[in-house]
């Protein structure tokens, strides 16, 4: 057992100020939320907290093409009627608007989820938290499903310089597509998704039958599940399957991906989890206590998404919260109530007994087909990629660089303080 897990927490203020649109259910809003509920229990004083860097262009074509990462930094609101045929191209449109700022708030996310894989490799930190990461439906050449850069991949491939394997974990209530493909073909990483499926629902992938290829034959785990599944089951499902993953993969790291929208009451979910239901199986991840990195992902009714990533960072820290919610920037989204938990939902659970069973038998059967963790001969690791944040060329050296620019890299003491001095004091509801 490790003493005290040192906990990494990477926020910036300014990716909950995007709007993606007025009918469109992403609600960047909900980051500012979370950040605030986190800070009105105090859980900032029990862990260090960093601004990410913002990430380059450069790093996020490690995963995404060149072509379309140029895109996404050149597209705005104002030029998008000039390009119309690149816009079906990358599939920009109704799910995934062009918005003000949509770069730089890809940036942040990704640089975020970056920057927790590089201080989990250099073990500065145990845990690396991520709330506005996770956006795993984005794939190497398109947009998909609300999500333009898929950060995940990026922290995955950042981990791989360092571990042999690397296991992959989604509770989002959609499939995790874009990191089951890009990793569908190889043994390094293990993905694991648990997700609705069936009825046509989005993105339509992820049959218990999807195992991965070639290499990476028996490194893909669906977990295909029916309207209205509770905690008891998911908890009982989750734990079992979990359990044999890490017992025969042997991973060095995990990544988790929190989507809040399998929590009962989800705008666009089906499930009847409670945020302790879904808290469990972050509780019951960390148990393994090895290097964690966290994510966020879907969640569309923005005030539970906020109590949901609240509490599952008190897990993390071992912290239980007061189910009253303090005083904090937001109070008046949880009225009438005040209260940290909700209560379950009331959708019919589809998901029978027997059913469940047989999606057990079939995933643990795959899991038989794996002999022994792979092994993996590893080459030297290549540096971290850091590249400054102007043109040297540009830079007149009698001229200071910026407070912000010197800053980027550091953890500052008075980053994160309550009061009429928080950077997100003058947030808008959007």
């Amino acid at each position: 057992m490790r003493s005290k897990d040192r906990i990494a927490y990477f926020y910036d203020g300014d990716v909950g100020s995007v709007y993606f649109g007025p009918n469109h259910p992403m609600k960047p809003h909900r980051l500012c939320m979370t950040h605030h509920l986190v800070l009105s229990y105090e859980l900032h004083k029990k862990m260090e907290i960093y601004r990410p860097h913002k990430a380059y262009p450069v790093e996020l074509a490690q995963f995404h093409s060149a072509d379309y990462v140029d895109f996404l930094h050149r597209i705005s609101p104002d030029t998008q009627h000039l390009f119309s045929n690149e816009l079906a191209k990358y599939n920009l449109g109704e799910d995934c608007p062009v918005f003000d700022n949509l770069f730089e708030f890809c940036q942040i996310y990704a640089g975020g989820t970056i920057d927790a894989a590089r201080r989990l490799n250099n073990q500065i930190c145990d845990i690396a938290i991520n709330w506005a990461g996770g956006l795993h439906h984005a794939k190497k050449c398109e947009a998909s499903g609300f999500c333009y850069i898929n950060d995940l991949v990026l922290g995955i491939l950042e981990l791989l310089k360092y571990h042999a394997r690397v296991l992959y974990i989604d509770i989002d209530v959609h499939h995790g597509d874009g990191v089951e493909e890009a990793f569908y073909f190889t043994d390094r990483v293990m993905t694991v998704s648990f997700h609705k499926y069936g009825d046509l629902f989005f993105p339509g992938t992820g049959d218990v039958k999807e195992i991965g290829e070639r290499e990476g034959k028996f490194y893909a785990i669906n977990v295909p599940l029916k309207d209205g599944i509770d905690d008891t089951s998911f908890a009982r499902l989750f734990k079992t399957i979990i359990a044999k993953v890490v017992e025969t993969y042997l991973p060095g790291v995990i990544v988790l991906q929190c989507g809040a929208d399998s929590l009962a009451g989800d705008r666009l979910g089906c499930f009847n989890l409670s945020i302790d239901g879904h808290a469990e199986c972050v509780r019951f991840v960390k148990k393994f206590n090895l290097p964690l990195l966290v994510t966020g992902g879907g969640g569309y009714t923005k005030e539970n998404v906020a109590r949901c990533w609240t509490v599952e960072t008190g897990v993390l820290l071992d912290t239980e919260l007061p189910n009253e919610i303090p005083e904090n920037e937001y109070i008046k989204y949880f009225a009438p109530e005040y209260s940290l938990r909700i209560p379950n939902g009331h959708i019919e659970n589809l998901n029978s007994k027997s059913y469940l069973s047989t999606i057990k038998m079939q995933v643990l059967e795959n899991l038989r087909c794996i002999q022994h963790a792979p092994s993996v001969q590893m080459q030297e690791v290549p540096p971290d990629f850091y590249i400054p944040d102007f043109d040297e060329d540009e830079q007149n050296p009698d001229e200071r660089i910026d407070q912000h620019t010197q800053d980027k890299q550091i953890q500052r003491d008075d980053e994160y303080y309550e009061g009429d001095n928080d950077n997100d004091h003058n947030m808008d509801d959007v």
